[in-house]
């Protein structure tokens, strides 16, 4: 099972836009920085494939201006 952290830096005046769009993706856990415009984003996906989709998807919102790795967890089989 996969999990991975991330932080994504939402475009230009999107971070409620962005926090929408990730809440309502699945195996997705989003907390909002208070006082930055930086989001937590924890992905705990059943396993690789689902877990590269789902980046792949979240790369391409147009409300995200970067995602960045800080941790990244995968049990090999």
């Amino acid at each position: 099972m996969p999990i991975f952290s991330f932080l994504a830096y939402p475009n230009k005046n999107n971070k409620e836009q962005l926090i929408k769009e990730l809440s309502g993706m699945p195996y997705c856990e989003v907390t909002p920085s208070e006082n930055k415009d930086v989001l937590i984003l924890l992905l705990d996906t059943p396993d690789e494939q689902i877990n590269k989709e789902l980046i792949n998807t979240i790369k391409g919102l147009e409300s995200v201006q970067s995602l960045n790795m800080t941790f990244g967890h995968a049990d090999t089989i």
